[in-house]
């Protein structure tokens, strides 16, 4: 499961989900921290990357386009990293039935 963190969370995920989703990846690692959404989103498209983000903005574009990508929205506020872990370590499966299903863009997590 390859999944792009959006700015807005911390780049230590990559490493501390590494045994869950061993192919995930920052926008900064890329250079996409200042780019627009627009830019993330096709560069996510293009490379087979779903997006995980705070930001409502992606899930509105997945509403509207659909996917690819799929987008992760995450509802829990300005969480610590640990409970943003926490939060994508308890929804693994509902993460991986989001990847697996066609008729699937977009998933909240709470």
């Amino acid at each position: 499961m390859k999944l792009l963190f959006d700015q807005n969370l911390s780049y230590k995920l990559t490493t501390r989900l590494a045994d869950v989703f061993p192919d995930s990846c920052h926008v900064q690692f890329h250079g996409l921290e200042e780019r627009t959404d627009t830019e993330i989103w096709e560069f996510a498209r293009m490379n087979n990357f779903c997006i995980v983000t705070q930001d409502a903005d992606f899930a509105e574009r997945s509403r509207l386009y659909g996917s690819p990508p799929k987008v992760i929205w995450l509802r829990c506020g300005n969480a610590p990293t640990t409970q943003v872990e926490a939060l994508l370590r308890s929804g693994a499966e509902a993460i991986q039935e989001l990847l697996d299903n066609l008729s699937l863009h977009c998933l909240e997590l709470y």
